[in-house]
Parts: structure tokens; C-alpha cells; sequence
């Protein structure tokens, strides 16, 4: 925490205390009016003939505020020390969390050591190893592709034999280490509104899709031009780019005409998040392991 908000909480918490304590202070004795007794004394309200008698606190829940006061000015120097040094028993949010995180890390390290010496084909078959790693995805990977790997639009299924940058163990495991960043440029400005139609109608054609054949004929003028150097002269795709095939049904952003149009017009960017910073090298490797087994023939996975 810095300086200035080390400050900012000291002047806060102080300000309360002395606030508090005032408040206390101001109201222990009262002042008796000359037409009252010490055993009539009222504050004046009256509320349907009812009155309010003005009387000190207890002498003992007086005492007992003032204990809580000197509590709280011992609690504050000695355990948080105020927010602006660690205090006499040494106590921060950030050494507590270190420590359970070592604790943790002793407590995990021959488990996941052992996994982490296994081959990814065979960790991948190991039932126990998955439902760790089964864990580890609904943490940290279920939010895009789904609870169930099958992705959402614009996050691959990651449960098919479709892989973008390859499926095998190494390559997997290299994407969720580093990620990955893929980029469709937009085409509008180059091929004009009528290129973009001519070319998806083309795009279309390579699936076995429904199209129209005079403008795919067009549109193949475009594509050998333009997206041969990514997707290649049958659009097959790159991996090493992560360029998809295009002339299969699996569709990252939707396979629809409109879908393929305003990729093409509008370009794409997606981005697989690197977890190396976050996940240490063992969880990695579990997880690769575990998306490698979701695309695995189901007996396999026994």
C-alpha cells in the first residue's frame, strides 16, 4: 500500500475514534435544570404524554465503552499497525497470504510433482489426476469455453478434433502456457462491399455449402489474391498461423452468410489469454492434459 493511502486510513480510523470517543465523553454527565431532581431529570421530549428521562449510562457500560477504546488502540498498533508498517506482532494481508500459499504449494507439490513427470497421453487416462484437472478448468478456463469444453461463439469447442494452432500434447500445452492472439484483418476497404458478398459466397463453396455460383466464381479471383497466404490455395488452413480450415462445418464466429460477411468486412481478433503467470508450471501441464483427454474417443478416456 502506498504512503498517501497509508495515511488516508490512519486519519480515517483516528478521526472515528476520537469522534466516537467525544460523543461518549459529551453525553456521560448531564446538566440539571433548576426545576428538576436528580431522579426526574427528563431531555424535554414528550410524545403523547410519554417523557423521556435523560440519565447517565451505567457506570459499568461506561467502563466498558472505555475498554473497547483502549482494545482497539492496542489491536491497531500491534496487529495491522495502522496499515502503515507491519505492527509489533509483524502481522500483514500479504505475508498471511505468502504463507498459506507456501503451505499450500508443500502441501500440493508431491501430488502434482507426480503428475507433473507423467506424459500428457497418459496423464490424460489417469481418472484421479482428471478430476484434479477437472477443477482447474471450471477455475480458470470454463468461463469461455465452457463447463463442458464445448466453447461459446468465438471460443473454440475444445471436446472436438478441430484445432486451430494443432491438438497434440506439446501444442496444447504451449497455447495455454503462452496463449495465443489470432488475426483476421478486414477486408471492406480492399475488395469493397461487392468483393466482400463475391468472396464469402466462395468461402461457402468450399464447405459444400449452399451458394451462388456466379459470384463464388468472382469471389475465387479475391481469395487466391488475398487469403491464400493464410488459409492456402484449398483452404485447408495454417496451424503454425492459426488459420482456420475453411472447408469444414466447424465455424469459430458462426457459419452463417451474414457471419462469414462480416468477418470478411470487419476482420476478427481473438485472444487466448497466456496463464503462465498465473498457474504454475505443474497446474499447466494438468491442464493440458485434461483438453487433451476432452477430444479423446470416450472409451479412451477410461
Amino acid at each position: 500500500m502506498s504512503t498517501f493511502w497509508s495515511l488516508w486510513i490512519i486519519g480515517l480510523t483516528l478521526a472515528n475514534l476520537v469522534l466516537v470517543f467525544w460523543v461518549l465523553m459529551a453525553n456521560r454527565k448531564v446538566a440539571v435544570r433548576d426545576d428538576e431532581t436528580p431522579e426526574n431529570r427528563t431531555t424535554g421530549h414528550v410524545y403523547d404524554g410519554i417523557e423521556e428521562y435523560d440519565n447517565p449510562l451505567p457506570r459499568w457500560w461506561f467502563k466498558m465503552f472505555i475498554a473497547t477504546f483502549i482494545f482497539a488502540a492496542g489491536y491497531l498498533v500491534v496487529y495491522p499497525g495502522m496499515g502503515a508498517f507491519d505492527g509489533i506482532a509483524g502481522w500483514t494481508s500479504h505475508k498471511q497470504l505468502a504463507q498459506r500459499q507456501q503451505k499450500a504449494d508443500a502441501l500440493y507439490s508431491e501430488q502434482f510433482g507426480k503428475y507433473n513427470a507423467m506424459p500428457i497421453e497418459e496423464l490424460a487416462r489417469d481418472q484421479d489426476a482428471m478430476k484434479m484437472a477437472l477443477r482447474l478448468f471450471a477455475n480458470n478456463c470454463a468461463v469461455c469455453h465452457g463447463a463442458d469444453g464445448g466453447g461459446n461463439h468465438g471460443f473454440p469447442n475444445l471436446t472436438d478434433n478441430d484445432w486451430l494452432y494443432g491438438g497434440e500434447p506439446a501444442t496444447i500445452k504451449q497455447t495455454i502456457t503462452a496463449g495465443r492472439k489470432g488475426i483476421m484483418p478486414p477486408w471492406a476497404a480492399i475488395l469493397g462491399e461487392d468483393g466482400v458478398h463475391e468472396t464469402a459466397e466462395y468461402v461457402l463453396s468450399l464447405s459444400g455449402r449452399e451458394h451462388d455460383e456466379q459470384m463464388a466464381a468472382l469471389g475465387e479471383t479475391h481469395y487466391q489474391q488475398n487469403c491464400v497466404a493464410c488459409h492456402g490455395p484449398d483452404g485447408t488452413g495454417n496451424q503454425a498461423l492459426g488459420a482456420p480450415n475453411l472447408t469444414d462445418d466447424v465455424w469459430l464466429y458462426g457459419g452463417e452468410p451474414r457471419d462469414i460477411r462480416q468477418t470478411l468486412r470487419d476482420g476478427r481478433n481473438g485472444v487466448m489469454p497466456a496463464q503462465q503467470e498465473l498457474l504454475k508450471e505443474s497446474r499447466i501441464h494438468l491442464l493440458a492434459a485434461y483438453v487433451y483427454s476432452l477430444s479423446l474417443p470416450y472409451e479412451e478416456q477410461e
